[in-house]
């Protein structure tokens, strides 16, 4: 009997009575509840209970009847109180509830008030990324029909999410298209209901019971995206981050497989790709896997394309992403956002994404002005790489390249064969003097590779092979030349000659800093520094590009406001003297960790965009002279990353002359952005010349501005003599580990 009863009571329960929405809020509110703790309560989600105090979704057995309890106690503590009448009518310019407003967009590509310096140099890591291809070039027929314009289904609500976007960051960005930003981490309750988290705070119940489904209401009713970045381009897909908990709903594997991380994707024959099939959506030819597109053919004018990122598919990688996978769905959000709305919305991995937005900035094509039928017509884009592949010249071809493939097997070519501009690795013995101090002190240049990449001009189009060429330094290309002649113990500081001790300095002509011994391919830029630094250069033949222009200004502006922006957020102003900067650096990620790992994702945009330039086969059954995915692309540009890596690595090498030249100090070790001094004392300004504040004029200045340096690490003499002994390595690289101090058998500096 006992067991109807409990029986009749659930059947009770089921139907508990539940006050009004309102009222409910009310309960929570005046007991000093918060949303977190009742969700706590009642075991389940935070935007559950949102849903039931907005009315948008109601509770089920077993926690309605629990709920239905917890407000019946708190009604008995605080009855309803009947409002006395009112005595005047509300004031006309009462002030409009804020819930729903967005924060207006500053206008497109303001810039900061402080003008970062444009000179500097980055590069921790080569420039070749370890990620997948972008796919751009497979989703040439994405869809352009307008997605229906169906009655919305779904709701929204402002939980205010913890740590939602920073003021200052644009919500749709003005366009009422886009007006719950530019993407939504997705995710769905223990109750099987699906949310979408977007910037900004932003909730919205998704009623898609299948993935097809939410690819539908996205867009038609998720007014996700991103404005165009420049007149000829176009809006940013909408960018769904899908959780564990919604793969799971929608029949996805929560993780991939060794066979599917292999294959990059999962089976052709999975259920979800049939689904997506029979409700007529396609795939990219990369497939279903971490950074999948799902779009329909062209048929009109408007896009139907949405992007999906996996995080537990590894779409964002630790090495750039840090612990961002990791974060619950509103903070994922938060942290995206900020990204997607100071840089661009994630088109792929960081590497893609810094490759998408030079596209982006500069288009291919554009519509031509209209004819005498009022017609347009596509055309060239003035100032971008057009929209078909530029072959290289042989001597700026990575090995197995088609334009060597008339070399003979195994040739291995040496500096007068084949470009070779790479980012610093140099390291030399500690001087007498030098084993005096007590101090190895690193400096790291802020955004080194952008600041490499600003004001420079790139071959736009096509090299002209020309022979016995008069060099000319504003000429972008690549020049057989001799340096060898080049005296670094005495050169031009302006317009003065400074002696120096050229055994202490890395040649500026070779990554290892090794002087050069007889004619070598080299980018303008190098070149450029032979005269530059008082001797004449003569060169024997050159690939040049007489298409050319500042390819990389706007791109490396855009990545520049990013990082100033998110830096200042973060308590790093731009305009800070060098005492209050280096307080202010030191633990700047710890004020707000979200934002560190934006920071952390801009930067290593700047990186992996310039190494997509030069990508290589990634397996593909590729073979030595065969052509491979990336080819195919018009910014498969190796002359690009050549130069810019150039004018970073002679960038540094200026200020180390400087330097040297009015202080008598030289480095002992320099990796790419990062170069190493022995010190009296631990701080950079123990040996950097600054006077009343101001420091050495084209020498090393600390500042967040791209170009300007910090402080990477200090470590003692002692420690790093013991390293090289450890290793029996007389120059070992300290810049390497100059940070932390760690050293592992695998970091034995080679």
């Amino acid at each position: 009997m006992s067991e109807l009863f409990d029986a009749v009571d659930a059947l009770l329960a089921s139907r508990a009575t539940l006050p009004p929405p309102a009222e409910r809020k009310r309960l929570r509110a005046a007991h000093g509840l918060t949303i977190d703790e009742v969700a706590t309560a009642l075991k389940v989600r935070r935007a559950t209970v949102s849903g039931w105090e907005a009315g948008k979704t109601e509770p089920r057995p077993p926690e309605r009847d629990a709920y239905a309890r917890l407000l019946d106690k708190l009604a008995e503590l605080y009855p309803v109180t009947p409002a006395p009448a009112a005595e005047t009518a509300p004031a006309l310019d009462a002030p409009v509830p804020a819930t729903f407003t967005a924060v207006p967009a500053p206008a497109q590509g303001q810039p900061l008030p402080t003008e970062p310096a444009s000179d500097g140099g980055e590069v921790s890591a080569p420039l070749e990324p370890q990620v997948p291809a972008s796919d751009l070039a497979d989703a040439s027929d994405l869809a352009r029909t307008p997605a229906s314009a169906t009655k919305s289904t779904s709701t929204s609500r402002r939980p205010g999410a913890k740590k939602a976007a920073p003021a200052g960051t644009p919500v749709g960005e003005g366009d009422p298209r886009f007006e719950n930003g530019p993407l939504a981490v997705v995710d769905a309750d223990a109750d099987g209901q699906v949310v979408a988290y977007c910037v900004g705070g932003l909730v919205l119940d998704v009623p898609a019971k299948t993935l097809a489904s939410l690819v539908e209401w996205t867009l038609a009713e998720g007014k996700l995206g991103q404005p165009k970045l420049s007149g000829p381009g176009r809006a940013a897909d909408p960018l769904l981050v899908l959780t564990q908990a919604v793969l799971e709903r929608y029949g996805l594997p929560t993780e991939l497989s060794a066979e599917e991380k292999d294959a990059g994707r999962i089976p052709e024959g999975h259920k979800v790709i049939k689904q997506l099939a029979r409700a007529e959506w396609k795939l990219t030819k990369r497939g279903f896997g971490p950074w999948a597109r799902i779009y329909r053919p062209a048929t009109g004018s408007e896009r139907a394309c949405v992007q999906l990122c996996i995080p537990s598919w590894n779409a964002l990688d630790t090495r750039f992403w840090g612990e961002a996978a990791q974060l619950p769905p509103a903070e994922l959000a938060r942290v995206l956002g900020v990204y997607a709305s100071r840089v661009m919305t994630p088109r792929g991995s960081t590497a893609v994404t810094g490759l998408e937005l030079m596209t982006a900035l500069h288009p291919p094509t554009r519509a031509s002005a209209p004819d005498e039928n009022g017609k347009r017509t596509s055309e060239h884009n003035p100032g971008s790489l057009g929209k078909d592949p530029v072959d290289p010249a042989p001597c700026e071809a990575p090995d197995g390249h088609p334009v060597l493939k008339d070399l003979p097997r195994f040739h291995v070519r040496g500096p007068a064969e084949k470009l070779f501009e790479e980012a610093y690795d140099w390291a030399r013995p500690m001087t007498d003097a030098e084993c005096t101090l007590r101090y190895l002190v690193g400096l790291d240049v802020n955004m080194a590779f952008a600041a490499g990449a600003n004001g420079l001009t790139v071959g736009l189009g096509e090299p002209t092979r020309v022979t016995n060429p008069a060099f000319d330094p504003k000429l972008p290309g690549s020049w057989l030349v001799d340096l060898s002649h080049v005296d670094l113990s005495r050169v031009k500081a302006g317009k003065e000659w400074v002696e120096l001790d050229g055994s202490l300095l890395p040649s500026p002509f070779t990554p290892k800093g090794d002087h050069p011994e007889g004619p070598a391919w080299y980018a303008t830029p190098t070149v450029a520094y032979a005269q530059e630094l008082g001797y004449d250069v003569t060169p024997t033949e050159a690939y040049v590009r007489y298409d050319n222009g500042r390819y990389l200004d706007g791109w490396y502006q855009r990545l520049r406001d990013a990082y100033l922006a998110t830096m200042a957020d973060l308590g790093v102003d731009a305009d800070l003297s060098p005492e209050d900067f280096l307080a202010a650096m030191d633990g700047y990620k710890a004020r707000d960790p979200e934002l560190g790992i934006v920071v952390a994702a801009i930067k290593a945009t700047v990186k992996g965009g310039l190494g997509k330039l030069r990508e290589r086969p990634r397996g593909e059954g590729w073979r030595p002279g065969e052509r491979w995915r990336a080819l195919e692309r018009p910014t498969w540009r190796p002359d690009i990353r050549a130069a810019v890596i150039s004018r970073t690595r002679i960038n540094l090498h200026r200020k180390i002359v400087k330097h040297a030249a009015v202080t008598g100090q030289y480095p002992i070790a320099v990796l790419s952005d990062c170069v190493v001094y022995a010190a009296d004392g631990p701080s950079p300004l123990d040996f950097l010349p600054y006077r009343d504040g101001k420091p050495l004029p084209g020498g090393f200045k600390l500042g967040i501005n791209p170009g300007l340096v910090k402080h990477e690490g200090t470590q003692t003499v002692l420690w790093g003599e013991g390293v090289r002994e450890q290793f029996d390595a007389p120059q070992l690289n300290f810049a390497r580990f100059i940070k932390d101090g760690t050293v592992t058998d695998a970091d034995n500096g080679e």
